[in-house]
């Protein structure tokens, strides 16, 4: 690959702004159809991508990031919310048989579920890194991703009729 000399002069800097804790280099990824590599593997491993800002690129970027960042968000949340099933957290009474029986199962399921999310975002993220590399990107969803939001939107469904139902037999 024929590199110009504004880009052998970017190359050579470190990017190293202040919280990072590994000055590398950064990594040029010229964006065209014969390029054959995974972006993420390219040396050096810690350095940042650097793509070629051409028609709405930086745009779809944002927004491949946006969409990685929610996801983690939602993982981060079923995390939050298996540690508060598990530990059954109650503010007004002591929970009942029922809950503690069921506490520790759907704490590891929403638990498994957060990593669920995670995965699939990140995957999703990568993938789509990859593609734009390659010049191949589109902006869409897969099945896997709507299956791993499915099962999430059911176990949440769930949780909450199980939770509601309990909470009615706590009061009767």
């Amino acid at each position: 690959m024929e590199l110009n000399a504004s880009d052998r002069l970017l190359l050579q800097e470190r990017y190293n702004p202040i919280y990072n804790p590994f000055p590398a280099k950064p990594v040029l990824v010229k964006q065209s159809n014969a390029y054959d590599r995974t972006a993420f593997t390219e040396r050096p491993l810690l350095g940042s991508l650097l793509f070629d800002n051409n028609d709405s690129d930086a745009r779809d970027h944002c927004a491949n990031e946006r969409t990685f960042l929610s996801w983690l968000r939602l993982s981060m949340y079923m995390a939050i919310v298996a540690v508060a099933i598990v530990i059954s957290f109650h503010l007004k009474h002591q929970p009942t048989d029922t809950e503690r029986r069921v506490a520790l199962p759907f704490g590891i399921i929403f638990w498994l579920l957060s990593l669920a999310c995670l995965v699939s975002g990140l995957a999703n993220y990568i993938k789509t890194v990859t593609r734009y590399s390659q010049r191949m990107a589109l902006v869409q969803t897969g099945w896997k991703t709507q299956v791993v939001f499915t099962v999430v939107a059911a176990a949440i469904v769930a949780a909450c009729v199980l939770f509601l139902s309990t909470n009615s037999e706590n009061t009767s």
